[in-house]
């Protein structure tokens, strides 16, 4: 089952200069608990987004730099190829940028999505989730407080 993690805001606002632009540490506590032992795929951007590789995953970055070769990271060319190294993987997860997104969402099979509800100034956006091709199965509302600063949702789609 390959799953797309993401958070987003109210118009699928990803990120700024290669960086997040809201601080919730439940959903990295949840991000943690999902990804952990897995396989999980992302471009070059991301990657290099981390302070360091995240423990107990397996990273899989896809860029078209032939000759980048960063430490604690399989590099591959193509979502393709990052698919067939993590087929040992019951869920690999993709875990963006917004170019590999759009990507995945052609084949994943659930997308687990944080719901940031503001507005923000992005550089990067999720793709539309088209309704006619996805369930939204189950959400779970989070108010803002001293930890967070935004309202947030949890949800999750599967492939109809």
């Amino acid at each position: 089952m390959i799953t797309i993690i993401a958070a987003a805001g109210n118009n699928n606002e990803l990120g700024k200069d290669n960086d997040l632009i809201w601080h919730l540490p439940d959903d990295f506590k949840r991000f943690k608990k999902l990804t952990t032992g897995h396989h999980i795929i992302m471009g070059r951007k991301t990657f290099e987004s981390f302070p360091k590789p995240l423990p107990n995953r397996i990273h899989l970055v896809i860029t078209r730099n032939k000759d980048y070769q960063p430490e604690g990271a399989v590099i591959v060319h193509s979502l393709e190829d990052a698919l067939d190294i993590a087929k040992v993987d019951e869920q690999p997860f993709i875990i963006g940028g917004g170019e590999i997104y759009k990507l995945g969402l052609e084949i994943a099979d659930k997308i687990e999505l944080t719901r940031v509800h503001g507005n923000f100034n992005a550089d990067t956006f999720f793709p539309e989730i088209p309704s006619e091709k996805w369930d939204l199965i189950t959400k779970e509302f989070h108010d803002k407080d001293e930890k967070h600063k935004f309202d947030f949702t949890y949800q999750t789609f599967v492939k109809k």
